[in-house]
C-alpha cells in the first residue's frame, strides 16, 4: 500500500501506522532487509517531491491567495509530520538495541540525512522563498526546524552507538559512517548562522565520532574539507566577534546584552579552535594537503587583531579577553605543526605572495616558530634551519632567512611603529615594545639556544642580511651579529672581525653592501678583547697603505689609550704620505680614488682619536688639507664624483682644527661654498657644506676679512635654510642652531633670517613644533596606503628576486644629442610671446595681487639662465 499510494497525505498516515504498529514486532537484525531499504527511498521520494511543490508554488503566496496559503500550509504540516514519524522511528531502533551495527540500518542514516539537509536549506532561504509573506506560514517553518532539530538529535544519538571493530574490515560499515560523516558536515556549513548552539553540537558530534572510528575510516575520511569548514567556521566567529566588540568600543558603553552576546561568540571561537586543536592533533598524518588552510587561518585571524594595521578598533579590555580566551588555542596548534613537512614547506615557500595586510602576521608566526623551536629535537630544528640539506630546498628559504624577508616588508608597521605585548622583567610591569625590538630580542633569544650543527646556517643568514639593500634589515641583523658576539666566545668574535675585514678588502668598489660592512666592522671592533685587538693590527697593519680601506672604517674608540695612541699615529702617519704623493704626482682623476680613501683614514683617526695625535701631526694634517684644497674648484666638484668626495672629507678635517686653520683658507672655503650653493649641487654635497657650518661658530674671524666671510655664509646658510630637500633642511636647523649657539658674530644670526619662512622655521624646530597634526586614525590609513605603494611594484617577483636587486650593470646610456640652435630660437619665440600677451593683458585691466610675485620668480629663473650661459 505505501509503496503504490500516490496521495502525500495517505503516505504519511501509512507510515505512522508501519512506524509505530509494525516495526516494534520486527526483528532488529532484518531491519534493513525488510523495512528500511523498503521504505526510506519512497519516503525520501515524497520528501523531494513536497519540498519541490512548496519551492514551485511559494512565489505566489499572499494574503489574497487564499488557495495557494492553504495548499502551502498542508504541505508544510505534512513535512512536519513526516519528520515526526522519521523521529519516532530513530528513536524505536535506539530503545531497541544496546549498540549497532552500522549495515543493519545501512539505509537510515543517510535517508534521514538527507532530509534534514533539505529541511535546513528550506528554513535558511525561506526569506527569499516566500517573497516576502514568510509571516503567512512562519509558525509552520518554525514547527519544521524544531522537528528537523530534534529528528538530527535523535539520529546523533543513535550513531553514537554505533560499534564498529577495527579488525574487520566491513568496506561497506566504513563508506557508510564516512558518508555520515561528510553529510553531517554539509548541514554543518547550511546551521552556521541560524543556531550557534546547534551548529556547535553538531560539530562536536563529527570530532567525537571521526575520532571514536579513527583507526577504521582515517584513510577515507575527507580531511582537508574537513579542516577547512572548520577554519572557515573559526574566522567568521571570530569576526563576529570583533564586530561585536568594535560595537561596544564605538558607542563607548557596556550593555550587558551585548556583552553576554560577545562573550557566547568568544567562546564559540575557543569551541572551534579546540575542536581544530584536538582533530589536528588526532590527524595529524593526514595534514599534508590542509598545511595551506592553516597557514592562511594564522594570518586571517592576526591580520584582523591589534595591533596590525587592518585591525579593528577595539579596547584594552576586549583584546586582552579574546588573546586570554580565544588567541592562545592557536599557539599550541603551531606546536602541532612544527613537525609537520609540509606545513614548514607552505609557510617557507620561497614564491609566497602574500597581500599587504598578511605580512606582518607571517613575521609574527615566523617569530612564534622561531620561539619554539628550541624545545624541540634537532631534526625538526633542522627542518626549518637548514636550506642546503634537504630536497626541496629550490622552493623554499630557512627559517632565518624568511624572517629578516618576512620583516623588511613590514614598512608600515615599522615607521608607525606598532607595538606588541613585551616580556616582563624581573620586579617591573610588562611594558610594550616594538616590531623591531619585538623580533629583535627574540631572535637573539634564539641565538643562545641555537644547535651547533646549524651555525653554518645562522652565520649565512646573518652576512646575507647584512648585505641587504633594506637598511631596516641590515641593521636587525647587525644587532643580533653584535649580540652573537658579546654572547660567544672571544675567539668566536675575533674571527668575526677578520671575516668581516677580508669581505671589505675584497670589495671591488663603492657600493651599499661596503656602507653595511663597514658598520658592523666598527661595532664589532668593540666586543673584541685586547689581545685579539693586537693580533688584529698585527694581521692587517695600519703601517701599510693597501690596509688603509680598512683602517677608515675602524672606531679607534675601540683601543686601549697606548693602543689608540699606537695605531692613530701609524695611520696618520701613512695616510698624509699617501696625500703627499698625490700632490707629487700627476694629481690625475684616476688617482683620485686612493686620495680619498687616505683622508676618510684621516678622518676616522679625528673623528675618534684626535686627543692621541700630537700638534705635529695636526700640523701635518691641516697643511696636507690645505694643499689639496688649492686644487678643488666649482666645475670640477659639480661634475666630478671622485671630486665631490675629496671636497666632502676635506671639509670636515678642516672642520677639527678651523680655530688653526689660516683665516685666508677659511675665507676660500666659504667662497668655494656660496659658488657651489648657487649652481645646485647634488644633496651629499651640499649635506657636507651644511656640517662644516657648526664649526665655524668656534670660529673668531678677524676684522680684516670679516666683510668677505661673513656675507658670504650668511648667503649660505639663508640659501640652505630654504633648500626643499627635508633631509638638508633638516640638518641645516640642527647646524644653524649650533653655530648661533657658539658664534661670537652674533649679528650674522639675524641676516639668515631674512624672509618670513626661514624665520618661522627656526622658531618651529626650536620649539619643537609639529607642522602636520595628523590624527592617530588618519596616520594608520596613510601608512596602510603607502605600504601598498612600496608593495607593489615587486608583488609578482619572488622572494629572491625582491630581496636582492640585480647586481648586472646598467644597460649603457644612449649619446646624449645637444639641442639644436633652432629648438633654442622656438622656446625663446615661444617665452618672448608669452610675456608680450601678459603685456597686453596690463594694458587692458589692473593687475591681480598675485602676479608680482610670479615675474619676480620669473626675473630669478632668467638670472639662473645667465649663469649657466657665461
Amino acid at each position: 500500500m505505501y509503496q503504490h499510494s500516490e496521495s502525500w497525505i495517505e503516505n504519511v498516515q501509512i507510515l505512522k501506522i508501519i512506524i509505530e504498529m509494525f516495526l516494534p514486532h520486527m526483528n532488529h537484525l532484518t531491519l534493513e532487509q525488510t523495512f528500511f531499504s523498503q521504505v526510506l527511498p519512497k519516503t525520501v521520494k515524497l520528501f523531494d517531491d513536497m519540498m519541490y511543490e512548496l519551492t514551485s508554488q511559494a512565489s505566489g503566496l499572499s494574503s489574497q491567495n487564499l488557495e495557494i496559503q492553504t495548499t502551502l500550509r498542508n504541505i508544510l504540516q505534512t513535512m512536519v509530520q513526516v519528520l515526526g514519524v522519521l523521529t519516532g522511528c530513530v528513536q524505536h531502533v535506539c530503545a531497541t538495541q544496546e549498540s549497532v551495527i552500522l549495515e543493519s540500518i545501512h539505509s537510515l542514516p543517510s535517508s534521514v540525512l538527507h532530509i534534514i539537509k533539505s529541511t535546513f536549506v528550506h528554513c535558511k532561504n525561506s526569506e527569499s522563498v516566500y517573497s516576502g509573506h514568510l509571516h503567512l506560514v512562519s509558525d509552520l517553518l518554525q514547527a519544521l526546524f524544531k522537528e528537523a532539530y530534534a529528528l538530527q538529535k535523535q539520529l546523533m544519538e543513535l550513531l553514537d552507538m554505533v560499534c564498529m571493530d577495527p579488525l574487520v574490515d566491513e568496506t561497506a560499515d566504513i563508506l557508510n559512517m564516512v558518508l555520515v560523516i561528510h553529510s553531517l558536515l554539509d548541514i554543518c556549513s547550511v546551521i552556521s548562522s541560524m543556531d550557534q548552539a546547534f551548529h556547535a553540537n553538531t560539530w562536536k558530534f563529527i570530532i567525537k565520532q571521526s575520532v571514536k572510528h579513527q583507526s577504521i575510516i582515517k584513510s577515507q575520511l575527507k580531511h582537508k574539507d574537513i579542516i577547512a569548514s572548520l577554519c572557515e567556521d573559526t574566522i567568521f566567529s571570530f569576526h563576529s566577534c570583533l564586530q561585536l566588540a568594535e560595537q561596544m568600543t564605538q558607542s563607548d558603553t557596556q550593555d550587558n546584552a551585548d556583552y553576554r552576546l560577545f562573550r557566547k561568540t568568544l567562546k564559540l571561537c575557543r569551541f572551534f579552535a579546540n575542536s581544530l586543536l584536538h582533530y589536528t592533533k588526532e590527524f595529524h598524518p593526514f595534514l599534508s594537503d590542509s598545511c595551506c588552510i592553516l597557514h592562511q587561518l594564522y594570518l586571517q585571524i592576526y591580520s584582523k587583531f591589534p595591533p596590525s594595521l587592518y585591525a579593528v578598533r577595539v579596547s584594552k579590555a576586549h583584546q586582552e579577553e579574546i588573546a586570554g580566551t580565544f588567541l592562545v588555542t592557536l599557539d599550541p596548534l603551531i606546536s602541532q605543526l612544527l613537525a609537520c613537512q609540509p606545513f614548514m614547506q607552505v609557510v617557507l615557500d620561497r614564491k609566497i605572495d602574500l597581500p599587504c595586510e598578511l605580512q606582518f602576521p607571517q613575521c609574527l608566526l615566523l617569530v612564534v616558530v622561531m620561539d619554539k623551536l628550541p624545545s624541540q629535537p634537532v631534526d625538526v630544528q633542522t627542518l626549518w634551519c637548514a636550506e642546503s640539506q634537504l630536497s626541496e630546498s629550490a622552493t623554499r628559504i630557512s627559517l632565518l632567512k624568511a624572517i629578516f624577508y618576512s620583516f623588511e616588508q613590514c614598512s608600515g608597521e615599522l615607521s608607525l611603529p606598532v607595538h606588541l605585548q613585551g616580556v616582563e622583567s624581573k620586579g617591573q610591569a610588562e611594558v610594550a615594545v616594538t616590531l623591531y625590538q619585538h623580533v629583535c630580542v627574540h631572535l637573539c633569544t634564539f641565538i643562545t639556544s641555537f644547535h651547533p650543527s646549524l651555525f653554518p646556517e645562522l652565520d649565512a643568514a646573518l652576512l646575507d642580511a647584512v648585505l641587504s639593500s633594506k637598511m631596516i634589515t641590515s641593521l636587525l641583523a647587525m644587532d643580533a651579529w653584535c649580540f652573537l658576539a658579546r654572547y660567544g666566545t672571544a675567539e668566536l668574535c675575533a674571527h668575526h672581525v677578520t671575516l668581516v675585514a677580508h669581505l671589505i678588502k675584497s670589495c671591488p668598489a663603492e657600493c651599499y653592501q661596503l656602507i653595511n660592512l663597514s658598520i658592523l666592522l666598527k661595532r664589532l671592533f668593540f666586543f673584541m678583547a685586547p689581545p685579539h685587538q693586537v693580533e688584529f693590527i698585527q694581521k692587517f697593519s695600519p703601517k701599510e697603505a693597501e690596509n688603509l680601506p680598512l683602517w677608515q672604517y675602524i672606531s679607534f674608540q675601540a683601543f686601549s689609550a697606548e693602543l689608540r695612541k699606537q695605531t692613530a699615529h701609524e695611520v696618520t702617519k701613512v695616510g698624509t704620505a699617501q696625500c703627499r704623493k698625490w700632490l707629487g704626482s700627476s694629481r690625475t682623476l684616476e688617482e683620485l680614488e686612493s686620495l680619498n680613501i687616505a683622508l676618510s683614514a684621516l678622518l676616522a683617526v679625528c673623528n675618534s682619536a684626535s686627543e692621541a695625535l700630537d700638534i705635529g701631526q695636526q700640523t701635518e694634517v691641516i697643511e696636507v688639507a690645505s694643499q689639496l684644497w688649492v686644487f678643488l674648484n666649482v666645475k670640477q666638484v659639480t661634475s666630478q664624483p671622485y671630486v665631490q668626495q675629496t671636497f666632502s672629507l676635506l671639509l670636515p678635517l678642516l672642520g677639527f682644527f678651523v680655530p688653526t686653520v689660516d683665516p685666508q683658507l677659511i675665507s676660500q672655503v666659504v667662497t668655494l661654498q656660496t659658488s657651489l650653493l648657487k649652481l645646485e649641487p647634488p644633496d651629499h654635497v651640499r649635506l657636507a657644506i651644511v656640517d662644516f657650518v657648526p664649526s665655524l661658530g668656534r670660529l673668531f674671524i678677524p676684522k680684516a676679512i670679516q666683510d668677505k666671510i661673513l656675507p658670504s655664509l650668511s648667503y649660505i646658510l639663508a640659501l640652505l635654510l630654504a633648500d626643499r630637500n627635508w633631509l638638508v633642511e633638516q640638518h641645516t636647523l640642527e647646524a644653524f642652531t649650533q653655530f648661533a649657539e657658539g658664534t661670537n658674530h652674533e649679528e650674522i644670526v639675524p641676516q639668515c633670517l631674512s624672509s618670513e619662512e626661514a624665520k618661522n622655521k627656526v622658531v618651529a624646530f626650536l620649539e619643537k613644533a609639529r607642522f602636520v597634526d595628523e590624527t592617530e586614525a588618519a596616520k594608520v590609513e596613510r601608512v596602510k596606503q603607502e605600504k601598498g605603494i612600496f608593495w607593489e611594484p615587486t608583488a609578482n617577483m619572488t622572494v629572491e628576486e625582491a630581496k636582492w636587486p640585480s647586481l648586472q650593470p646598467y644597460a649603457k646610456r644612449a649619446r646624449h644629442e645637444f639641442p639644436s640652435e633652432e629648438e633654442y630660437r622656438s622656446a625663446l619665440q615661444a617665452a618672448a610671446g608669452a610675456l608680450e600677451a601678459t603685456e597686453s593683458l596690463l594694458q587692458k585691466s589692473p593687475a591681480p595681487a598675485w602676479l608680482l610675485l610670479e615675474v619676480e620668480a620669473l626675473q630669478e629663473r632668467i638670472e639662473k639662465l645667465k649663469r649657466y650661459i657665461l
